[in-house]
């Protein structure tokens, strides 16, 4: 299979909320049939849905990727297990280890009752789209609309704030990069983005 673009969403609001995102990038990148192209700044974003819970981190990255979109949900799922999400105890919209999304998987559009592509509420979420537009710029939905007219309608845009720079992280050499899914957490340390 040619391999496709895609988009995905990250977020944690429980626990080491960096180092949950940093360690699933790594993961992903490490996975096979996932290539990580790209990764947004890391932004604290208010809590969608159900308002009282801790506050998020939030990234989007670019992804390459030979897997269909379903094995590709799959992948995602363990990667959100390994990091201690429990889908099964969880209500909805509420506190998340780690929640990942497809956003964009090239061109493609599909509608079915556990996967819908492009995910039905990212044009509603500025959480979503200013990342997503930080490697996406000029975005478009495989519809033609703009990303940047979706987001235009949202404003305006409270409660997303910068935290920091893939580049500012600590150096490689200061991380463990998981093996793949089911691997333990790498750790960044206390003195970045644990949580306040």
């Amino acid at each position: 299979m040619a391999a496709t673009v895609a988009y995905l969403s990250l977020g944690s609001n429980v626990g080491e909320r960096l180092d949950t995102l940093m360690s699933a990038v790594f993961s992903l990148d490490e996975t096979d049939g996932i290539a990580v192209e790209e990764t947004s700044g890391v932004y604290e974003t208010e809590p969608w849905g159900e308002a009282d819970q801790p506050s998020f981190y939030n990234l989007a990255v670019r992804i390459r990727t030979t897997l269909t979109p379903r094995e590709l949900l799959e992948e995602l799922h363990l990667t959100e297990a390994a990091m201690g999400r429990d889908r099964e105890q969880e209500a909805r919209w509420g506190p998340r280890t780690l929640d990942i999304d497809i956003l964009l998987y090239g061109d493609l559009q599909m509608d079915e009752p556990d996967l819908t592509i492009p995910h039905p509420r990212m044009t509603e979420r500025a959480f979503v789209l200013v990342p997503l537009l930080e490697i996406m710029p000029g975005g478009e939905l495989p519809d033609g609309t703009r990303l940047t007219t979706h987001l235009q309608a949202l404003t305006p845009i409270d409660g997303i704030d910068l935290v920091l720079r893939v580049d500012e992280l600590p150096s490689a050499s200061r991380v463990t990069r998981p093996e793949g899914p089911r691997s333990p957490r790498a750790y960044f340390g206390d003195d970045v983005g644990g949580n306040s």
